[in-house]
């Protein structure tokens, strides 16, 4: 069932607007004297009330010296305020008395921009009228409000609680919602109307609720606004109950301001976060399933067969005395096989030692073992930096940043040299991972799980993971964490 909209009821109209606010400047619809001056004293600024107050013109003083135009009859006391003011950048306020005025005069000043800003009335008028009397000055502060309302995204509003009508106040929501309606009453059930439906029952709930007066008089609610062309707009609703002499809820006056770009913006950044947090859940997951893998095939391959030949070993030194004792070394030699291949897979699980030698010692243990499997240099080069600088966990995830990295150098690199080093920049400690191999094409090859897992790491200390490469041309990653955050 369509609305009928009610016609204007306050014979308000309003023309078209124009491309900016061609009224008055706020300065020249105030009481107050206000006057600037530059540097050199050089009068810039001359509102009409100070033409009253003071009795100068604004044509005969703007661009002439302040000083040598009151010459002998301003008080020395406000040169030595004015001044003052001059080498400050907060307001002063003064009171001064001034003989040839036969006033007191109260004034504010303010220096900012090499402008000098006064603002000063006078005992002798201390409500002095607006020069041009108060219906210009009141249509000249409507032009200026009008202006304001049509560059931002607030729609005013006025509400008859009693009559259940509510009135759109100069085209807020014409400019906004489209709806060709300005200044004209509406049925409360049109408003209803336009609210989308799963937001309608908690938005007239919260109005009722302020209505009866059990929670307040500022009523605010957030909800989806169906606007002319049928699409819906987030809104905020702020309002304010007016109370009748019975103490009822009379009037409420309020605005509609369209957060629809705050509203996207942030459930955007959700849906990134969360897309992020899948590609790290992922990357984890798929780095444990890789891990696993490793560790069930070399168990599998290398261990089980070396554990199957030592047991072969053992069950030929049963039943053969003459070579019982070779059986039983070659089996204890396996055995040994397995026990150092163990410790090696350890190691690449946990960090040894980190109780009794530090993350310095540790890497360079760690660099030592691989170097004799592998034909590469690896230099580990601290600077700046000591252990103690270094809480236990981000020592751990300096490990394993680092161990990541090797691992995809010995695996993708084809380096022969590389360099870690670890040093510290005022909150952050950096560590930088560079090689001399066959670099990549970053735009085709920086979605790694390694490289993933290694930014899912430096993120948990507001880190950041910077990389360099070209094809050709090695790899560096350089990698910077907060020494003051991390995981609790």
């Amino acid at each position: 069932m369509p609305f009928k909209l009610l016609s204007n009821t306050n014979g308000v109209s309003k023309k078209n607007s124009s491309n900016g606010y061609q009224g008055k400047p706020v300065t020249e619809t105030l009481t107050n004297g206000f006057f600037t001056v530059d540097q050199s004293w050089t009068v810039k600024y001359w509102n009409k009330a100070a033409e009253k107050l003071l009795g100068v013109r604004a044509a005969d003083i703007i661009g002439k010296n302040l000083w040598e135009k009151f010459a002998g009859i301003i008080p020395l006391e406000f040169y030595a305020v004015y001044q003052k003011a001059f080498l400050r950048d907060i307001p002063i306020h003064f009171e001064e008395y001034w003989g040839e005025m036969g006033a007191w005069f109260d004034v504010i000043t303010y220096y900012s921009s090499d402008i000098l800003s006064v603002s000063f009335k006078s005992s002798n008028q201390p409500h002095s009228e607006y020069p041009e009397g108060p219906l210009q000055r009141l249509k000249t502060l409507t032009e200026l409000y009008r202006f304001v309302t049509e560059i931002t995204n607030d729609c005013l509003w006025e509400w008859d609680l009693q009559a259940g009508e509510l009135f759109w106040i100069d085209g807020g929501h014409k400019r906004v919602f489209g709806y060709p309606i300005e200044n004209a009453l509406i049925p409360q059930s049109f408003w209803e109307s336009r609210i989308h439906p799963d937001d309608r029952a908690p938005v007239l709930a919260s109005l009722h609720k302020i209505i009866k007066g059990t929670s307040g008089s500022n009523w605010e609610a957030e909800y989806r606004f169906k606007k002319a062309n049928g699409e819906y707009a987030y809104v905020i609703d702020r309002g304010h109950i007016i109370y009748d002499g019975d103490k009822r809820a009379a009037r409420m006056i309020g605005a509609t301001q369209d957060i629809t770009e705050k509203v996207l913006l942030g459930n955007k950044l959700v849906e990134e976060r969360r897309t992020r947090q899948i590609e790290i859940t992922n990357a984890v997951l798929t780095a444990q399933e890789n891990e696993r893998s490793e560790i069930g095939k070399e168990l599998h391959d290398n261990l089980n067969q070396i554990l199957a030949v030592a047991k072969l070993y053992v069950q030929m030194a049963k039943t053969d005395n003459k070579d019982k004792e070779m059986y039983l070394e070659k089996s204890c030699g396996f055995i040994e096989d397995v026990i150092v291949e163990i410790r090696r897979i350890s190691k690449t699980l946990v960090l040894p030692g980190r109780h009794i030698i530090g993350l310095f010692d540790n890497i360079k243990n760690l660099l030592h073992e691989l170097v004799k499997i592998h034909p590469i240099k690896i230099e580990f080069k601290p600077d700046g930096i000591t252990e103690d600088d270094l809480d236990e966990k981000l020592q751990l995830t300096l490990y394993r940043i680092m161990q990541e990295q090797v691992n995809n150098i010995l695996k993708h690199a084809s380096a022969s040299q590389a360099v870690i080093t670890l040093d510290r920049k005022g909150d952050q400690v950096i560590l930088v991972i560079s090689d001399n191999g066959i670099g990549c094409d970053l735009s085709k090859e920086n979605k790694g799980v390694g490289i993933i897992n290694i930014k899912s790491r430096a993120e948990l200390y507001h880190g950041n993971v910077k990389i360099i490469s070209k094809p050709g041309k090695g790899f560096k990653l350089k990698v910077a964490l907060g020494l003051n955050y991390g995981v609790v």
